[in-house]
């Protein structure tokens, strides 16, 4: 027994494998090198304000009594 797809559905996956292909291959780009300064800016980091994001996980280690999930270790029973 042989499967056949109906009509539209080859084409179909066609489009949503050459937009897929499409999409990877158009959000890759080549850094050039007097662009790197821009990209190790401090301001571009994801925890560009430590001393913030260091308050906000004491305010929260204190009220949950338990750490991680914040990039630092623990077991979340409250010891330290």
């Amino acid at each position: 027994m042989k499967a056949t797809l109906r009509p539209g559905a080859r084409l179909s996956f066609l489009l949503l494998a050459a937009s897929l292909l499409f999409t990877v291959f158009s959000s890759c780009a080549r850094v050039q090198p007097w662009e790197r300064d821009l990209l190790a800016d401090p301001r571009m980091q994801a925890d560009a304000n430590r001393v913030q994001n260091g308050i906000d996980d004491h305010i929260y280690f204190s009220k949950e009594a338990s750490s991680g999930g914040g990039g630092f270790g623990g077991g979340g029973c409250g010891c330290n």
